[in-house]
């Protein structure tokens, strides 16, 4: 454990400020927390409990850089996915350093408001806590909005989240309250972005968990328990990583709900700016239909690509059955047996470090560049033993073969009658480069053009 902690440093860590924003549910969180980092990041809808997790940003004021701090809503209700929301949201308010709390004019002031104020006070010998009366959108508002000095957390600022009203005013005191800046954000080697991806309750969260040693995330049996795409940086060795939760991926014909359409689109968009998608796979059930819709989307997007097997704990094994499982997932596969499979479990942790380690590599064969000299002496042979033919006859002839893109790689062939290469031998060509330099996990792309 102590390795961990040594190679591991979470975002908490960082030297920025944290400014959390908490509250009950649907009182305007999201709207806020969308307004102060400048694009819609947040999911926000009129339905309550909609946020659940901590969704952490960037966030920048009159110069000076911090992390904010989404939360879900603070109830008193003692389900299981409530319970975990509040405790997720207690849990923000410790690792903070300032505290938004965002009521709601409209609501007035309600038993939880007061609940929370009183939590809050104990906190605010020890950092600073901003009462934010929000939905103040008009003068109307104005005699409502006073009751809220009543918590005792001192004088309230009155914003409209959505209009963006007083919110500039709240940003320039929550600055004032940050220490003195004597961070220099360093040119540090380059972040390796890994979307966590996979149908409903098969892990995800679990598996994000494990690799932060801590409960960053909710995880509870009931599907579709995470919405929003969840970044969380992190370091090991030396490299820094962002590692993207993302919610479940069922088929399009089960999303019903406006949030989880959303949901479904944050996760597709997470995959696009994503380096490495790691596809989390229930062992219990094997590799599904839908595993493979979600894992062509991520080759769609050129992602690399790496299958983690989860659950591997359920499963009762002897010393072949890794080896079996990996061979018919592989034969499932197909043309996508270049993916690495790996048997994890989040539950205890078996293997989880190294399918990070896994997905770096495939982050480094992903930006990986090959030599034209190279290139032509190892693939040049193999294509004159096995030249390309066309239907109409018309000779073809690969003059020579170059690299000329990475992340992902793109490798042109010039030669005569290029336009009549068969897709079929674009395969082979692509299979010759995997046997010669590998691309393990890596899409790659082949083209012929005219020399």
């Amino acid at each position: 454990m102590q390795a961990i902690v040594q190679n591991f440093e979470s975002v908490s860590n960082k030297m920025k400020p944290v400014v959390a924003i908490v509250g009950r549910p649907n009182v305007g969180k999201s709207t806020l927390f969308n307004r102060i980092i400048g694009r819609r990041h947040a999911i926000v809808d009129d339905q309550p409990g909609v946020t659940r997790d901590r969704n952490i940003q960037d966030a920048e004021w009159c110069g000076r850089e911090f992390l904010l701090v989404d939360t879900g809503g603070y109830t008193r209700e003692e389900d299981t996915i409530s319970a975990a929301v509040r405790a997720q949201a207690l849990r923000a308010v410790e690792e903070a350093d300032v505290i938004v709390f965002v009521c709601d004019v409209r609501a007035g002031v309600t038993d939880v408001d007061i609940e929370v104020a009183e939590i809050l006070r104990k906190q605010a010998a020890h950092k600073k806590v901003f009462l934010a009366v929000n939905k103040v959108d008009s003068q109307s508002f104005l005699a409502e909005a006073e009751a809220f000095r009543k918590l005792g957390l001192g004088e309230p600022h009155f914003i409209a989240g959505e209009q963006g009203l007083g919110v500039a005013e709240l940003l320039d005191e929550v600055i004032k309250s940050f220490p003195p800046s004597t961070q220099k954000q360093s040119n540090e080697a380059e972040v390796v972005k890994l979307a966590v991806v996979g149908r409903p309750n098969v892990g995800k969260s679990s598996f994000v968990n494990a690799v932060l040693g801590e409960e960053r995330q909710i995880v509870t049996e009931i599907a579709g328990t995470t919405r929003d795409s969840i970044d969380t940086e992190f370091r090991r060795y030396g490299r820094q990583f962002i590692l993207i939760d993302t919610a479940g991926l069922r088929k399009r014909a089960k999303v019903e709900e406006d949030v989880e359409f959303f949901s479904t689109t944050r996760t597709e968009k997470a995959l696009e700016r994503a380096d490495v998608a790691i596809v989390i796979i229930d062992a219990t059930q094997g590799l599904e239909r839908q595993d493979m819709r979600i894992i062509n989307m991520a080759i769609e997007r050129k992602c690399g690509v790496l299958i983690a097997i989860n659950k591997w704990d359920l499963i009762e094994k002897d010393a072949k059955t890794a080896e079996a499982f990996t061979e018919a997932a592989q034969a499932q596969l197909k043309a996508l047996s270049y993916l690495p499979i790996i048997t994890v479990s989040a539950v205890t942790k078996q293997r989880v470090f190294k399918a990070i380690d896994l997905a770096e590599e495939i982050w480094q064969a992903r930006r990986h560049r090959i030599e034209t000299s190279v290139l032509n002496r190892a693939l040049l042979p193999e294509i004159q033993r096995s030249p390309p033919w066309s239907k109409s006859g018309k000779e073809i002839k690969v003059k020579y073969i170059t690299q000329l893109a990475t992340e992902p790689p793109l490798f042109a062939l010039y030669a005569s009658n290029a336009k009549l290469v068969q897709g079929s031998y674009k395969k082979y060509v692509e299979r010759l480069i995997r046997e010669k330099f590998g691309f393990k996990g890596v899409p790659i792309e082949v083209q012929f053009r005219q020399k």
